[in-house]
């Protein structure tokens, strides 16, 4: 992975990724960037943006660009932000998926996640019944 992305790339790779859902805004990514508990791994092409609250971790997203995708750039993030995320005491990490996100899942699977729990109808999608988010943690003590 190279340099951090920027909001204004971050935004756009989010807009290419999520196209069953509201993108993010470059505004809503420099806000969330400017926290000091905020810490992001990747780069334009794909990048994982977490939140770290005391010794936990929250993926608030990841995104591959689809010029991108299935070249392990998702993994690659996630791995180098476990390592950044241990040098910062985390212990555990928490995610949400759409339920009817299967290669998500299957990423989260093979990365060590477990899920934990549901949130029922928590993904609005235009035109359709919302979708169920699953939750998921990995440990990493």
């Amino acid at each position: 992975m190279t340099d951090a992305p920027n909001p204004s790339q971050m935004a756009a790779t989010h807009a290419a990724a999520f196209t069953q859902s509201r993108p993010w805004t470059p505004g809503e990514f420099a806000e969330l960037l400017s926290s000091p508990l905020s810490l992001v791994a990747g780069d334009e092409r794909c990048f994982a943006l977490f939140r770290v609250i005391a010794d936990e971790a929250e993926l608030l997203t990841i995104a591959t660009h689809p010029d991108h995708q299935r070249q392990g750039l998702a993994r690659a993030c996630l791995s180098r932000a476990e390592v950044e995320l241990r040098l910062c005491d985390v212990t555990e990490v928490f995610l949400e998926v759409a339920a009817d996100n299967a290669p998500a899942q299957s990423l989260y699977l093979s990365a060590g996640f477990a899920e934990c729990g549901l949130r029922r109808e928590y993904y609005p999608r235009p035109g359709a019944q919302a979708v169920d988010a699953l939750l998921m943690r990995k440990a990493l003590r």
